[in-house]
C-alpha cells in the first residue's frame, strides 16, 4: 500500500531550505564579514555589463596574443634540451625519434608562420606582426639548431677529416717493399 504522506526529503526537495540564523557563539573567520557576502549574494545585486573595447585596445590585446604565440617555441626549449640530453648519444629508437621531433617540429613551424598569426592580422597592426613573426621564425630556428647539436651529440654530423676521406687523393707511395722469402 501506498504512504498517503509524502517522505520529508520530498518535501525538502520542492522548495529550497529555510536560511538558517547565524549563531553568535561562532565568530566569523578573519578576513571573512557575513554582512558584505548577503549584500552581494542578494538578487537585486545588479551586474555591471562589460564595456566594449576600444579598437586601439583590441589591437594591443592582439599583439599581446601574437607576442605569446612567437615565443612559445622558447619557451619549449629547455624541457626539449633536457630530454635530448637525457636520451644519450646512442642510436636508439627513442633518441632517435627525439631527433625527428626536434628537426619536425621547427619545419613545420617555420611553414606554418603564416597560418599561426593569420588570427591577429588586422590592417592597423600588419606592420608591427611583422616583427613578430620574424621573431618566430628566429625562435623556430633556434629550435632547429638543438636538434642540429643533438645530432652532432649523436656522431652523424660529419664533422671531421676522418668523415670526408672518401674525397681526399690517395697518397702514392714513393718506393714499394717487395717480402722476401
Amino acid at each position: 500500500m501506498v504512504n498517503q504522506q509524502a517522505a520529508s526529503w520530498a518535501l525538502q526537495l520542492e522548495s529550497p531550505p529555510a536560511a538558517k540564523s547565524k549563531s553568535s557563539a561562532i565568530p566569523d573567520p578573519p578576513g571573512f564579514h557575513s554582512s558584505v557576502v548577503s549584500n552581494k549574494s542578494g538578487k537585486d545585486a545588479k551586474v555591471q555589463p562589460r564595456q566594449a573595447k576600444t579598437p586601439e585596445e583590441m589591437d594591443t590585446l592582439k599583439l599581446k596574443k601574437a607576442w605569446e604565440v612567437a615565443l612559445a617555441p622558447v619557451k619549449s626549449l629547455p624541457m626539449t634540451a633536457i630530454m635530448m640530453y637525457m636520451s644519450g648519444s646512442s642510436l636508439q629508437i627513442f633518441s632517435i625519434m627525439m631527433v625527428v621531433m626536434a628537426f619536425k617540429n621547427p619545419l613545420m613551424g617555420i611553414v606554418n608562420t603564416q597560418q599561426a598569426f593569420e588570427r591577429f592580422e588586422s590592417p592597423s597592426v600588419s606592420g608591427r606582426l611583422l616583427q613578430v613573426k620574424l621573431v618566430y621564425v628566429v625562435c623556430q630556428l633556434v629550435a632547429l639548431a638543438v636538434g642540429i647539436w643533438k645530432v652532432n651529440q649523436m656522431g652523424l654530423l660529419p664533422t671531421t677529416r676522418s668523415d670526408w676521406l672518401m674525397w681526399e687523393a690517395q697518397r702514392q707511395s714513393l718506393d714499394n717493399a717487395v717480402p722476401a722469402l
